[in-house]
Protein backbone atom coordinates (compact mmCIF):
# COMPACT_ATOMS: atom_id res chain seq x y z
CA UNK A 1 0.00 0.00 0.00
CA UNK A 2 1.12 3.51 -0.70
CA UNK A 3 1.76 6.18 1.88
CA UNK A 4 -1.44 8.10 0.99
CA UNK A 5 -3.55 5.02 1.35
CA UNK A 6 -2.00 4.36 4.72
CA UNK A 7 -2.84 7.93 6.03
CA UNK A 8 -5.98 8.59 7.93
CA UNK A 9 -8.73 10.79 6.44
CA UNK A 10 -8.26 13.45 9.09
CA UNK A 11 -4.60 13.77 8.25
CA UNK A 12 -5.42 14.24 4.55
CA UNK A 13 -7.81 17.13 5.25
CA UNK A 14 -5.32 18.87 7.50
CA UNK A 15 -2.58 18.72 4.90
CA UNK A 16 -4.83 20.22 2.16
CA UNK A 17 -5.84 23.11 4.43
CA UNK A 18 -2.24 23.91 5.14
CA UNK A 19 -1.45 24.04 1.41
CA UNK A 20 -4.36 26.39 0.70
CA UNK A 21 -3.35 28.71 3.50
CA UNK A 22 0.21 28.77 2.20
CA UNK A 23 -0.93 29.63 -1.36
CA UNK A 24 -3.21 32.37 -0.06
CA UNK A 25 -0.39 33.86 1.94
CA UNK A 26 1.85 33.91 -1.14
CA UNK A 27 -0.85 35.66 -3.19
CA UNK A 28 -1.25 38.35 -0.56
CA UNK A 29 2.47 38.96 -0.53
CA UNK A 30 2.58 39.27 -4.32
CA UNK A 31 -0.40 41.68 -4.25
CA UNK A 32 1.39 43.91 -1.75
CA UNK A 33 4.50 43.91 -3.94
CA UNK A 34 2.45 44.93 -7.01
CA UNK A 35 0.81 47.79 -5.07
CA UNK A 36 4.23 49.02 -4.00
CA UNK A 37 5.51 48.96 -7.57
CA UNK A 38 2.43 50.84 -8.87
CA UNK A 39 2.74 53.54 -6.22
CA UNK A 40 6.42 53.95 -7.07
CA UNK A 41 5.58 54.40 -10.77
CA UNK A 42 2.86 56.96 -9.99
CA UNK A 43 5.33 59.04 -8.01
CA UNK A 44 7.50 59.38 -11.13
CA UNK A 45 4.70 61.09 -13.17
CA UNK A 46 4.37 64.98 -13.54
CA UNK A 47 1.34 67.15 -14.39
CA UNK A 48 2.67 68.75 -17.64
CA UNK A 49 5.53 67.60 -19.82
CA UNK A 50 8.32 70.20 -20.28
CA UNK A 51 8.51 72.17 -23.51
CA UNK A 52 11.72 71.11 -25.14
CA UNK A 53 12.86 73.31 -28.07
CA UNK A 54 12.54 71.59 -31.39
CA UNK A 55 15.78 71.55 -33.27
CA UNK A 56 15.95 72.69 -36.87
CA UNK A 57 16.87 69.16 -37.85
CA UNK A 58 13.51 67.84 -36.64
CA UNK A 59 11.51 70.34 -38.78
CA UNK A 60 10.58 69.20 -42.28
CA UNK A 61 12.10 71.04 -45.24
CA UNK A 62 9.79 73.68 -46.75
CA UNK A 63 10.26 74.95 -50.28
CA UNK A 64 9.64 78.76 -50.36
CA UNK A 65 8.28 78.48 -53.90
CA UNK A 66 5.57 76.02 -52.81
CA UNK A 67 2.62 77.25 -50.81
CA UNK A 68 1.52 75.13 -47.81
CA UNK A 69 -1.89 73.46 -48.00
CA UNK A 70 -4.76 75.71 -46.94
CA UNK A 71 -6.01 75.46 -43.42
CA UNK A 72 -9.55 74.07 -43.42
CA UNK A 73 -12.12 76.64 -42.44
CA UNK A 74 -13.80 76.16 -39.14
CA UNK A 75 -17.53 75.91 -39.60
CA UNK A 76 -19.55 77.34 -36.81
CA UNK A 77 -23.25 77.53 -36.42
CA UNK A 78 -24.62 80.99 -37.19
CA UNK A 79 -25.52 82.96 -34.11
CA UNK A 80 -29.17 83.16 -33.29
CA UNK A 81 -30.42 86.70 -33.70
CA UNK A 82 -32.92 87.73 -31.14
CA UNK A 83 -35.68 89.53 -32.99
CA UNK A 84 -37.04 92.61 -31.29
CA UNK A 85 -40.50 92.56 -29.93
CA UNK A 86 -42.67 94.38 -32.44
CA UNK A 87 -45.53 94.74 -30.03
CA UNK A 88 -46.60 98.35 -29.77
CA UNK A 89 -46.39 99.54 -26.21
CA UNK A 90 -48.33 102.56 -25.02
CA UNK A 91 -46.29 105.60 -24.12
CA UNK A 92 -46.15 106.59 -20.49
CA UNK A 93 -46.81 110.22 -21.25
CA UNK A 94 -48.04 111.94 -24.37
CA UNK A 95 -45.50 114.29 -25.90
CA UNK A 96 -46.88 117.77 -26.56
CA UNK A 97 -47.18 118.84 -30.19
CA UNK A 98 -44.46 120.96 -31.72
CA UNK A 99 -45.01 124.57 -30.80
CA UNK A 100 -47.50 123.77 -27.98
CA UNK A 101 -47.04 125.83 -24.84
CA UNK A 102 -47.12 124.53 -21.31
CA UNK A 103 -48.58 126.09 -18.19
CA UNK A 104 -45.62 128.40 -17.81
CA UNK A 105 -46.12 129.73 -21.33
CA UNK A 106 -42.92 128.22 -22.70
CA UNK A 107 -42.79 126.11 -25.82
CA UNK A 108 -41.80 122.48 -25.35
CA UNK A 109 -38.77 121.70 -27.49
CA UNK A 110 -38.78 118.58 -29.58
CA UNK A 111 -37.40 115.68 -27.59
CA UNK A 112 -34.01 114.68 -28.85
CA UNK A 113 -31.28 112.57 -27.36
CA UNK A 114 -27.95 114.36 -27.09
CA UNK A 115 -26.15 111.07 -26.61
CA UNK A 116 -23.99 110.33 -29.64
CA UNK A 117 -24.76 107.17 -31.53
CA UNK A 118 -22.39 104.29 -30.95
CA UNK A 119 -20.37 102.64 -33.70
CA UNK A 120 -22.72 99.64 -33.72
CA UNK A 121 -25.76 101.89 -34.16
CA UNK A 122 -24.09 103.78 -37.02
CA UNK A 123 -23.20 100.50 -38.74
CA UNK A 124 -26.76 99.22 -38.39
CA UNK A 125 -28.17 102.46 -39.78
CA UNK A 126 -25.76 102.43 -42.73
CA UNK A 127 -26.64 98.80 -43.45
CA UNK A 128 -30.32 99.63 -43.32
CA UNK A 129 -29.81 102.50 -45.78
CA UNK A 130 -27.88 100.21 -48.14
CA UNK A 131 -30.60 97.55 -47.95
CA UNK A 132 -33.23 100.16 -48.60
CA UNK A 133 -31.33 101.55 -51.58
CA UNK A 134 -30.72 98.12 -53.11
CA UNK A 135 -34.21 96.81 -52.39
CA UNK A 136 -36.42 99.81 -53.01
CA UNK A 137 -34.42 101.65 -55.62
CA UNK A 138 -33.57 98.80 -57.97
CA UNK A 139 -34.59 100.75 -61.05
CA UNK A 140 -31.71 99.73 -63.25
CA UNK A 141 -33.43 96.59 -64.54
CA UNK A 142 -36.78 98.29 -64.98
CA UNK A 143 -38.08 97.49 -61.52
CA UNK A 144 -40.52 99.93 -60.03
CA UNK A 145 -39.60 100.38 -56.40
CA UNK A 146 -39.19 103.03 -53.78
CA UNK A 147 -41.57 105.65 -52.57
CA UNK A 148 -42.23 108.73 -54.62
CA UNK A 149 -39.72 111.54 -54.19
CA UNK A 150 -36.81 109.32 -53.14
CA UNK A 151 -33.67 109.34 -55.28
CA UNK A 152 -32.72 105.90 -56.64
CA UNK A 153 -29.19 104.66 -56.08
CA UNK A 154 -27.05 103.25 -58.86
CA UNK A 155 -26.04 99.61 -58.38
CA UNK A 156 -22.36 99.48 -59.34
CA UNK A 157 -22.09 95.69 -59.40
CA UNK A 158 -19.04 94.68 -61.41
CA UNK A 159 -17.26 98.01 -60.86
CA UNK A 160 -14.91 99.23 -58.20
CA UNK A 161 -16.87 100.82 -55.38
CA UNK A 162 -14.42 103.73 -55.19
CA UNK A 163 -14.98 104.57 -58.87
CA UNK A 164 -18.76 104.68 -58.43
CA UNK A 165 -18.52 106.84 -55.32
CA UNK A 166 -16.07 109.20 -57.02
CA UNK A 167 -18.40 109.72 -59.98
CA UNK A 168 -21.44 110.27 -57.78
CA UNK A 169 -19.56 112.62 -55.46
CA UNK A 170 -17.66 114.69 -58.02
CA UNK A 171 -19.84 114.58 -61.13
CA UNK A 172 -23.53 114.22 -60.40
CA UNK A 173 -25.18 117.61 -59.88
CA UNK A 174 -28.96 117.90 -59.79
CA UNK A 175 -30.62 121.24 -60.59
CA UNK A 176 -27.61 123.61 -60.91
CA UNK A 177 -29.94 126.60 -60.43
CA UNK A 178 -29.03 128.52 -63.62
CA UNK A 179 -31.99 129.72 -65.73
CA UNK A 180 -32.26 131.22 -69.20
CA UNK A 181 -32.82 134.68 -67.71
CA UNK A 182 -29.43 134.51 -65.98
CA UNK A 183 -27.70 134.45 -69.38
CA UNK A 184 -27.51 137.67 -71.34
CA UNK A 185 -28.04 137.66 -75.11
CA UNK A 186 -27.28 134.37 -76.98
CA UNK A 187 -30.91 134.09 -78.07
CA UNK A 188 -30.06 131.95 -81.09
CA UNK A 189 -28.08 129.50 -78.96
CA UNK A 190 -30.89 129.31 -76.39
CA UNK A 191 -33.40 128.60 -79.14
CA UNK A 192 -31.32 125.76 -80.59
CA UNK A 193 -30.69 124.22 -77.16
CA UNK A 194 -34.39 124.35 -76.32
CA UNK A 195 -35.17 122.54 -79.55
CA UNK A 196 -32.45 119.95 -79.04
CA UNK A 197 -32.88 119.20 -75.33
CA UNK A 198 -35.85 120.84 -73.63
CA UNK A 199 -38.64 120.48 -76.19
CA UNK A 200 -38.29 116.66 -76.49
CA UNK A 201 -39.05 116.46 -72.77
CA UNK A 202 -42.10 118.70 -73.10
CA UNK A 203 -43.47 117.11 -76.29
CA UNK A 204 -42.46 113.43 -76.20
CA UNK A 205 -45.17 112.36 -78.67
CA UNK A 206 -43.88 114.70 -81.34
CA UNK A 207 -40.16 113.92 -81.17
CA UNK A 208 -40.31 110.36 -82.51
CA UNK A 209 -38.97 108.60 -85.56
CA UNK A 210 -37.15 110.99 -87.85
CA UNK A 211 -37.82 113.78 -85.32
CA UNK A 212 -35.94 111.97 -82.56
CA UNK A 213 -33.78 114.15 -80.26
CA UNK A 214 -30.21 114.86 -81.24
CA UNK A 215 -27.50 112.50 -80.00
CA UNK A 216 -25.10 115.28 -79.09
CA UNK A 217 -24.60 119.03 -79.23
CA UNK A 218 -21.26 120.81 -79.55
CA UNK A 219 -20.89 124.42 -78.45
CA UNK A 220 -18.03 126.23 -80.17
CA UNK A 221 -16.76 129.69 -79.35
CA UNK A 222 -14.09 131.84 -77.72
CA UNK A 223 -13.41 131.39 -74.00
CA UNK A 224 -15.65 133.26 -71.59
CA UNK A 225 -18.75 133.46 -73.80
CA UNK A 226 -21.06 131.44 -71.51
CA UNK A 227 -20.86 127.88 -72.82
CA UNK A 228 -20.75 126.33 -69.35
CA UNK A 229 -23.64 128.49 -68.13
CA UNK A 230 -25.71 127.43 -71.12
CA UNK A 231 -25.11 123.79 -70.22
CA UNK A 232 -26.21 124.38 -66.62
CA UNK A 233 -29.29 126.25 -67.82
CA UNK A 234 -30.17 123.27 -70.01
CA UNK A 235 -29.94 120.95 -67.01
CA UNK A 236 -32.05 123.29 -64.86
CA UNK A 237 -34.79 124.01 -67.40
CA UNK A 238 -34.99 120.39 -68.51
CA UNK A 239 -34.97 118.97 -64.97
CA UNK A 240 -32.35 116.38 -65.83
CA UNK A 241 -29.42 115.01 -63.90
CA UNK A 242 -26.31 116.98 -64.82
CA UNK A 243 -22.92 115.29 -65.23
CA UNK A 244 -20.05 117.80 -65.43
CA UNK A 245 -17.12 115.87 -66.89
CA UNK A 246 -13.55 117.05 -67.39
CA UNK A 247 -10.39 115.32 -68.53
CA UNK A 248 -9.26 114.67 -64.94
CA UNK A 249 -12.50 112.84 -64.22
CA UNK A 250 -11.87 110.18 -66.85
CA UNK A 251 -8.12 109.83 -66.30
CA UNK A 252 -6.46 107.19 -64.14
CA UNK A 253 -2.88 106.07 -63.64
CA UNK A 254 -3.88 102.39 -63.82
CA UNK A 255 -3.97 100.69 -67.18
CA UNK A 256 -7.48 100.09 -68.48
CA UNK A 257 -9.23 102.01 -65.71
CA UNK A 258 -9.89 105.12 -67.81
CA UNK A 259 -11.95 103.07 -70.26
CA UNK A 260 -13.90 101.61 -67.34
CA UNK A 261 -14.59 105.12 -66.07
CA UNK A 262 -15.99 106.13 -69.46
CA UNK A 263 -18.23 103.07 -69.60
CA UNK A 264 -19.33 103.54 -65.99
CA UNK A 265 -20.16 107.20 -66.67
CA UNK A 266 -22.53 106.34 -69.50
CA UNK A 267 -24.13 103.46 -67.59
CA UNK A 268 -24.81 105.80 -64.67
CA UNK A 269 -26.18 108.38 -67.11
CA UNK A 270 -28.61 105.83 -68.53
CA UNK A 271 -29.64 104.82 -65.02
CA UNK A 272 -30.31 108.41 -63.89
CA UNK A 273 -31.97 109.31 -67.22
CA UNK A 274 -33.05 111.82 -68.36
CA UNK A 275 -29.47 113.00 -68.13
CA UNK A 276 -27.25 115.72 -69.55
CA UNK A 277 -23.56 114.84 -69.85
CA UNK A 278 -21.58 118.04 -70.23
CA UNK A 279 -17.97 117.48 -71.33
CA UNK A 280 -16.08 120.75 -71.02
CA UNK A 281 -12.90 121.20 -73.08
CA UNK A 282 -13.64 118.02 -75.01
CA UNK A 283 -10.65 118.63 -77.27
CA UNK A 284 -8.39 117.57 -74.38
CA UNK A 285 -10.10 114.15 -74.26
CA UNK A 286 -10.98 113.48 -77.90
CA UNK A 287 -8.36 115.18 -80.01
CA UNK A 288 -7.65 114.03 -83.54
CA UNK A 289 -6.32 110.46 -83.76
CA UNK A 290 -3.35 109.37 -85.80
CA UNK A 291 -0.94 112.09 -84.74
CA UNK A 292 2.68 111.29 -83.92
CA UNK A 293 2.44 112.39 -80.28
CA UNK A 294 -0.69 110.35 -79.49
CA UNK A 295 -0.34 107.78 -76.70
CA UNK A 296 -1.84 104.31 -76.96
CA UNK A 297 -3.79 104.71 -73.70
CA UNK A 298 -5.30 107.98 -74.92
CA UNK A 299 -6.40 106.30 -78.14
CA UNK A 300 -8.20 103.55 -76.20
CA UNK A 301 -10.07 106.14 -74.13
CA UNK A 302 -11.18 107.94 -77.30
CA UNK A 303 -12.39 104.68 -78.84
CA UNK A 304 -14.39 103.79 -75.73
CA UNK A 305 -15.95 107.26 -75.63
CA UNK A 306 -16.99 107.00 -79.28
CA UNK A 307 -18.46 103.53 -78.73
CA UNK A 308 -20.42 104.65 -75.67
CA UNK A 309 -21.81 107.65 -77.52
CA UNK A 310 -23.17 105.28 -80.14
CA UNK A 311 -24.61 103.28 -77.25
CA UNK A 312 -26.38 106.42 -76.08
CA UNK A 313 -27.87 106.65 -79.55
CA UNK A 314 -29.14 103.10 -79.19
CA UNK A 315 -30.85 104.10 -75.97
CA UNK A 316 -32.45 107.09 -77.67
CA UNK A 317 -33.94 104.90 -80.36
CA UNK A 318 -36.43 103.57 -77.82
CA UNK A 319 -38.56 106.71 -78.52
CA UNK A 320 -38.85 107.39 -74.79
CA UNK A 321 -37.63 110.94 -74.05
CA UNK A 322 -37.80 110.20 -70.31
CA UNK A 323 -34.76 107.94 -70.83
CA UNK A 324 -32.90 110.46 -72.97
CA UNK A 325 -29.15 110.94 -72.48
CA UNK A 326 -27.90 114.14 -74.08
CA UNK A 327 -24.17 114.64 -74.62
CA UNK A 328 -23.41 118.36 -74.49
CA UNK A 329 -19.82 119.33 -75.26
CA UNK A 330 -17.92 122.61 -75.35
CA UNK A 331 -14.56 123.51 -76.81
CA UNK A 332 -12.39 126.49 -77.66
CA UNK A 333 -10.45 124.52 -80.28
CA UNK A 334 -12.98 122.82 -82.57
CA UNK A 335 -10.36 122.24 -85.28
CA UNK A 336 -8.54 119.77 -82.97
CA UNK A 337 -11.55 117.48 -82.43
CA UNK A 338 -11.56 113.98 -83.93
CA UNK A 339 -13.64 113.55 -87.08
CA UNK A 340 -15.65 110.62 -85.65
CA UNK A 341 -16.60 112.66 -82.60
CA UNK A 342 -17.59 115.60 -84.79
CA UNK A 343 -19.96 113.28 -86.65
CA UNK A 344 -21.56 112.06 -83.40
CA UNK A 345 -22.09 115.63 -82.15
CA UNK A 346 -24.81 116.30 -84.70
CA UNK A 347 -25.62 119.87 -83.62
CA UNK A 348 -22.67 122.27 -83.68
CA UNK A 349 -23.60 125.70 -82.29
CA UNK A 350 -21.47 128.83 -82.40
CA UNK A 351 -21.42 130.89 -79.19
CA UNK A 352 -20.19 134.33 -80.33
CA UNK A 353 -19.15 137.39 -78.40
CA UNK A 354 -22.07 139.40 -76.98
CA UNK A 355 -23.68 142.06 -79.15
CA UNK A 356 -24.29 145.67 -78.07
CA UNK A 357 -27.67 144.74 -76.57
CA UNK A 358 -26.13 141.68 -74.94
CA UNK A 359 -23.32 143.71 -73.41
CA UNK A 360 -25.78 146.20 -71.92
CA UNK A 361 -27.91 143.38 -70.53
CA UNK A 362 -24.85 141.67 -69.10
CA UNK A 363 -23.87 144.92 -67.39
CA UNK A 364 -27.31 145.14 -65.79
CA UNK A 365 -27.16 141.50 -64.62
CA UNK A 366 -23.67 141.90 -63.15
CA UNK A 367 -24.51 145.19 -61.37
CA UNK A 368 -27.98 144.33 -60.07
CA UNK A 369 -26.67 144.02 -56.47
CA UNK A 370 -24.60 147.23 -56.63
CA UNK A 371 -25.83 150.80 -56.21
CA UNK A 372 -25.27 152.84 -59.40
CA UNK A 373 -24.90 156.55 -59.86
CA UNK A 374 -28.04 158.10 -61.44
CA UNK A 375 -25.96 159.72 -64.19
CA UNK A 376 -24.38 156.47 -65.37
CA UNK A 377 -25.35 155.25 -68.86
CA UNK A 378 -24.89 151.51 -69.37
CA UNK A 379 -25.50 151.76 -73.13
CA UNK A 380 -22.59 154.20 -73.44
CA UNK A 381 -20.34 151.83 -71.46
CA UNK A 382 -21.51 148.86 -73.58
CA UNK A 383 -20.37 150.65 -76.73
CA UNK A 384 -16.89 151.06 -75.27
CA UNK A 385 -16.44 147.37 -74.44
CA UNK A 386 -17.01 146.03 -77.94
CA UNK A 387 -15.01 142.84 -78.47
CA UNK A 388 -15.10 141.91 -74.78
CA UNK A 389 -16.33 138.44 -73.85
CA UNK A 390 -18.86 137.79 -71.11
CA UNK A 391 -16.11 136.91 -68.63
CA UNK A 392 -14.22 140.10 -69.54
CA UNK A 393 -17.32 142.24 -68.93
CA UNK A 394 -17.86 140.58 -65.55
CA UNK A 395 -14.27 141.37 -64.58
CA UNK A 396 -14.75 145.01 -65.61
CA UNK A 397 -17.90 145.28 -63.47
CA UNK A 398 -16.15 143.69 -60.48
CA UNK A 399 -13.19 146.04 -60.70
CA UNK A 400 -15.44 149.10 -61.10
CA UNK A 401 -17.50 148.07 -58.05
CA UNK A 402 -14.31 148.04 -55.94
CA UNK A 403 -13.16 151.52 -56.97
CA UNK A 404 -15.27 153.35 -54.34
CA UNK A 405 -13.90 151.13 -51.57
CA UNK A 406 -10.33 151.75 -52.71
CA UNK A 407 -10.85 155.52 -52.55
CA UNK A 408 -12.45 155.30 -49.11
CA UNK A 409 -9.68 153.28 -47.43
CA UNK A 410 -6.83 155.16 -49.11
CA UNK A 411 -4.44 156.50 -46.44
CA UNK A 412 -6.21 154.79 -43.50
CA UNK A 413 -4.54 152.56 -40.94
CA UNK A 414 -5.68 148.95 -40.43
CA UNK A 415 -7.51 149.93 -37.22
CA UNK A 416 -9.40 152.69 -39.01
CA UNK A 417 -10.31 150.33 -41.86
CA UNK A 418 -11.76 147.81 -39.38
CA UNK A 419 -13.79 150.60 -37.74
CA UNK A 420 -15.52 151.56 -41.01
CA UNK A 421 -19.22 150.76 -41.12
CA UNK A 422 -20.93 148.99 -43.98
CA UNK A 423 -22.84 152.12 -44.99
CA UNK A 424 -19.60 154.05 -45.46
CA UNK A 425 -18.37 151.44 -47.96
CA UNK A 426 -21.63 151.15 -49.91
CA UNK A 427 -20.96 154.02 -52.27
CA UNK A 428 -22.52 154.19 -55.77
CA UNK A 429 -20.52 153.18 -58.84
CA UNK A 430 -19.88 156.06 -61.24
CA UNK A 431 -18.89 156.34 -64.89
CA UNK A 432 -15.39 157.36 -63.78
CA UNK A 433 -15.02 154.00 -62.04
CA UNK A 434 -15.73 152.24 -65.33
CA UNK A 435 -13.25 154.46 -67.15
CA UNK A 436 -10.52 153.44 -64.72
CA UNK A 437 -11.50 149.77 -64.92
CA UNK A 438 -11.40 149.77 -68.73
CA UNK A 439 -7.88 151.20 -68.65
CA UNK A 440 -6.74 148.29 -66.48
CA UNK A 441 -8.64 145.39 -68.13
CA UNK A 442 -8.28 144.63 -71.83
CA UNK A 443 -10.19 142.12 -73.94
CA UNK A 444 -8.95 138.54 -74.06
CA UNK A 445 -10.12 137.54 -77.58
CA UNK A 446 -8.32 138.73 -80.70
CA UNK A 447 -9.80 139.37 -84.13
CA UNK A 448 -7.66 136.58 -85.63
CA UNK A 449 -9.22 134.07 -83.24
CA UNK A 450 -12.73 135.19 -84.18
CA UNK A 451 -11.90 134.73 -87.84
CA UNK A 452 -10.77 131.15 -87.20
CA UNK A 453 -14.02 130.31 -85.39
CA UNK A 454 -16.16 131.78 -88.13
CA UNK A 455 -14.22 129.93 -90.82
CA UNK A 456 -14.64 126.60 -89.00
CA UNK A 457 -18.38 127.18 -88.57
CA UNK A 458 -18.76 127.88 -92.29
CA UNK A 459 -17.05 124.57 -93.06
CA UNK A 460 -18.40 122.27 -90.31
CA UNK A 461 -21.20 124.17 -88.56
CA UNK A 462 -24.60 122.54 -88.07
CA UNK A 463 -26.78 125.11 -86.37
Amino acid sequence: MSEMEMMEPTEVLGSARKDSLRVRQELLEEYEQVKSIVSTLESFKIDKPPDFPVSCQDEPFRDPAVWPPPVPAEHRAPPQIRRPNREVRPLRKEMPAAGARGPAGRAHPTARSDKPASGRDKECRARARDDKASGLFGRKNGQDGGSEGEIPKFDGAGYDKDLVEALERDIVSRNPGIHWDDIADLEEAKKLLREAVVLPMWMPDFFKGIRRPWKGVLMVGPPGTGKTMLAKAVATECGTTFFNVSSSTLTSKYRGESEKLVRLLFEMARFYAPTTIFIDEIDSICSRRGTSDEHEASRRVKSELLVQMDGVGGALESDDPSKMVMVLAATNFPWDIDEALRRRLEKRIYIPLPTAEGRAELLRISLREVELDPDIQLAHIAAKIEGYSGADITNVCRDAALMAMRRRISGLSPEEIRALSREELQMPVTSGDFELALKKIAKSVSAADLEKYEKWMVEFGSA
